[in-house]
């Protein structure tokens, strides 16, 4: 089954400066990029400010967050932020939220906000979501929940309209499976996304140091977080993915944007 078209997105900062932030998504535009997305981190430009200024210098790319952490913001602000953006680009921005990672204790420390227990903050992401849908008028925003356990993945299912696999980087192809079987168990019909750290046979240091793996041991994991091979193989990988999984939204890390271009042009419009 051929299932979903393929989309492609392209996680980046906007911490080197406007100029250079623009060229990217100029870039990521002409390479045939679905979707710039921003992560969300106090040490980085606010999502916020950096996809607006990415969807005023393009005119199909869509802008999403990667995603906005809910102890940062109280969900009524977070939907009135994605609101704001979905009106100004005209449709364009899809709303990435998740749970955050340990490191978001301090940084919602800083702003003056309680980090929250896993129940809570996953709690927040669903109170976000509500108040999402009560702005949505002429234009809807499309809510990506990134889902990292079997209650986030129940709750994407039953409230997302993008959910992305967001386990261990050592998570295999069979436990995979697993996963995509508890966001189905809601009958709905969602996309389902996949993030891409490694394109390519050799882990960047940076990367290494961000996922604590290196290559050999996410080949030997069967880690779908490493795509490997030419064009051609990685496309045909991307094509098992779809088939198997159900998977047809892959983003890759802005420093593969050229590297994976090749990619895109042979799944584009599947």
């Amino acid at each position: 089954m051929a299932g979903k078209t393929f989309r492609f997105g392209v996680v980046a900062t906007a911490q080197d400066g406007g100029e250079k932030w623009r060229d990217t998504a100029r870039r990521a535009e002409d390479l045939g990029y679905s979707t710039l997305l921003s992560p969300d981190n106090l040490h980085l430009p606010t999502p916020t400010a950096a996809l607006a200024a990415a969807a005023a210098v393009t005119t199909e790319l869509r802008v999403g967050s990667f995603v906005l952490a809910s102890p940062l913001r109280t969900p009524r602000a977070a939907a009135w932020e994605a609101h704001s953006l979905s009106v100004v680009t005209d449709g364009r921005f899809e709303l990435g939220l998740g749970t955050g990672l340990p490191s978001m204790r301090e940084a919602a420390a800083e702003l003056g906000l309680p980090y929250g227990t896993g129940a809570e903050r996953l709690a927040q992401v669903s109170d976000t979501i509500s108040h999402v849908r009560r702005l949505d008028g002429d234009v809807h925003t499309p809510v990506m929940v990134a889902a990292g356990g079997p209650k986030a993945r129940r709750m994407a299912g039953e409230r997302a309209d993008i959910v992305t696999l967001a386990g261990s980087v050592l998570t295999s192809r069979a436990d995979t499976a697993n996963h995509v079987a508890e966001v189905r168990a809601a009958g709905r019909e969602v996309e389902l996304a996949m993030n891409i750290f490694v394109v390519g046979d050799e882990v960047p240091p940076w990367i290494r140091g961000f996922v604590g793996a290196d290559a050999e041991t996410l080949i030997a994991h069967d880690s779908l977080t490493i795509l490997r091979g030419g064009p051609a193989a990685m496309a045909d990988e991307l094509q098992r993915r779809r088939e198997d999984l159900g998977v047809s939204y892959f983003s890759v890390n802005g420093a593969f944007l050229d590297a994976f271009a090749p990619v895109i042009d042979r799944l584009s419009g599947r």
